[in-house]
Order: structure tokens, then C-alpha cells, then sequence
């Protein structure tokens, strides 16, 4: 291929065969940009650090004589940045009760390891709620009911993660906060009793206190009517019958749709 040489010649070199090596890349311009923290990715090498952040939750149960306490720590990943998240690193459980000492210490090092693993670890929560204690389950207090410990054990960490954004609960519409509170409205409208015409002053003062003892005796620990069940799917005594159909006054499920 013949090349048109179109400026002068002022000078000129022989090339050696050393010479014919690939010339360098050239550098690439550096642009002024922001500093921005390095990114740490959960992984199962990954070292723990010398200071994690976490909560302590307690957990009173009849089946145990001494209380639970149930400590969650937590390890801030993408720390400085807009991605900066806290994510379950590892758990203690700690109880005067040695009773069960062996399934504790089997239980905190195995959910330490799978958080240490990292991915998605919310099925844990599913998987422990779903143990049955074969004596029979509990209700905590609010009436919500516990089928064991460790239901109880993974409930906390439900709660846990729920704090550190990791599990999210779908939001309750308007429209079905304000059905609730209809039908709850209308059913201790149903279950009052008429009161008697006031004597006096100090038959209604009496009267009033009657009431006041009566309603608080017709509700249950967790606030709805005493007669209520439990509920299936949100596991709180809130189960009442209106008009012919299993209702929850807590979370608006029903057996009619």
C-alpha cells in the first residue's frame, strides 16, 4: 500500500525489530468525581467486624420458668453510601433455664450460620413459626397465639427484621381499617345490653360504672370481645360471627370472602 507523503522529510531512522513492540495504551483521562465508599457485598469469608449494632428482645413464655432473651446483631453493609442496609449477622439466646441448653446452643449457631451465609434469609421466619410444641401452644400477650417457643423465638426475629426494612408488611388499605372498626362498632352495638332509665344522680353515676366494669369484662386480653376466637390467619383471639359469617376484628379476614 503506497503512502502520499505530502510534508517535507527532515530527517529519518531505521526501525529495529525491538523496536516494532505494541506501543502502550494510553491513559485514559481522569475525571473529577466524588469519592465513593467500597462496596461490601455479603459473603460467607466475610470477617466479622470488631463492632456490630443489634437489639435485645425478651420473651416471657409459660412453658419456661425463666425468660428468654433473644439478641439479634446486625452488620451495616455499603456503609456511606445510598445502598448503606443492615442485614442479620448473628443471634445469641441466653436464659437461666439449662433445661434446654443443648437445642439453644444447636439454634443460635445454626441461624448465625445461615445469616452469615447471606442471600435471602427471611424463609427462616416461615420455618420456625411453623414448630408445634406437642404440649400445646400459648398466647403472648395482645392474644396473639404461639404454637411453642420457637414460633415465639422466630416471631422476634420476624419482628427484627421488619425494623431493618428486611421484611416489608403490606400497608392496610383505608377502606378496610374503616370496615373493621364498622363491623367492630356494630357487633358490641349487638352485644350491649339495654341499659336501665336512669333514678337519679346517683343511680346513672352508678349506672355509668356498671357499664364502664361491664364493657372491660366483655373484652379480652387483646382488647376484643371475650367470646372471640382465634383467628387463622393472623393468630389473634379477634374471631367473632356477624351475620352468619366468621369475621377478625383485627385484620378483616372472613370465612365469606
Amino acid at each position: 500500500m503506497a503512502i502520499k507523503i505530502e510534508k517535507k522529510i527532515k530527517g529519518y531512522n531505521v526501525v529495529k525489530p525491538e523496536d516494532k513492540a505494541a506501543p502502550a495504551p494510553a491513559a485514559a483521562p481522569v475525571k473529577d468525581t466524588a469519592p465513593v465508599a467500597e462496596v461490601i457485598q455479603m459473603h460467607e469469608s466475610l470477617e466479622r467486624p470488631e463492632t456490630l449494632v443489634g437489639n435485645t428482645y425478651k420473651i416471657k413464655s409459660p412453658l419456661f420458668e425463666h425468660a428468654l432473651y433473644v439478641t439479634i446483631n446486625d452488620i451495616v453493609l455499603n456503609a456511606g453510601t445510598p445502598y448503606e442496609q443492615r442485614r442479620p449477622f448473628e443471634l445469641f439466646i441466653n436464659s437461666k433455664n439449662m433445661d434446654h441448653f443443648q437445642w439453644i446452643v444447636a439454634l443460635t449457631r445454626i441461624l448465625s450460620a445461615v445469616f452469615r451465609k447471606g442471600g435471602d434469609v427471611t424463609f427462616i421466619v416461615e420455618e420456625l413459626k411453623a414448630v408445634f410444641d406437642p404440649r400445646g401452644g400459648y398466647f403472648k400477650a395482645g392474644g396473639v397465639y404461639m404454637p411453642s417457643i420457637v414460633a415465639e423465638i422466630g416471631a422476634v426475629i420476624e419482628q427484627h427484621m421488619k425494623s431493618i426494612g428486611l421484611i416489608h408488611d403490606p400497608e392496610m388499605s383505608e377502606a378496610t381499617r374503616q370496615l373493621i372498626a364498622e363491623k367492630r362498632a356494630a357487633y358490641e352495638k349487638a352485644a350491649a345490653k339495654p341499659a336501665a332509665a336512669p333514678v337519679g344522680a346517683a343511680t346513672a353515676a352508678s349506672q355509668a360504672g356498671d357499664s364502664a366494669s361491664s364493657a372491660e369484662s366483655h373484652t379480652n386480653a387483646s382488647g376484643f370481645p371475650a367470646g372471640a376466637t382465634l383467628c387463622a390467619k393472623c393468630n389473634t383471639q379477634a374471631l367473632v360471627l356477624m351475620d352468619g359469617c366468621q369475621t377478625c376484628l383485627n385484620c378483616g379476614y372472613s370465612k365469606c370472602g
